[in-house]
């Protein structure tokens, strides 16, 4: 029971952040930057960890095109930006076009 107890304040902070971050997401200023950012968050934030969410965060600071750039056009981010969290990106939006170009070719 003491587990429970003691876990509770940090799950809770997490929670917190995870919301937060998953706002911050949705609402960037580009209907584009908005849809990537937020589906992702949305499918991934339970997955990552603390350092992950740190690196995420840090991406969330980053200005929509210089984002859109390295994740949708495959430029090179900078070495601060180039890590396991963009690649997660970089493969989330590469299924999601794959998804979304199947879709379009079923006949109606």
């Amino acid at each position: 029971m003491d587990d429970i107890i003691s876990c509770s304040p940090q799950r809770e902070q997490r929670d917190v952040r995870c919301r937060r971050l998953l706002f911050r997401s949705w609402h960037r200023g580009t209907q584009e930057s908005d849809f990537i950012l937020g589906s992702f968050a949305e499918k991934s934030l339970d997955r990552l960890d603390s350092a992950q969410l740190d690196r995420f965060e840090a991406l969330l600071d980053c200005a929509d095109p210089d984002l859109f750039d390295w994740i949708v056009e495959g430029s090179a981010p900078p070495p601060e930006h180039d890590h396991d969290v963009m690649r997660l990106l970089r493969g989330f939006c590469a299924t999601q076009r794959h998804t979304h170009q199947q879709n379009e070719q079923v006949p109606i």
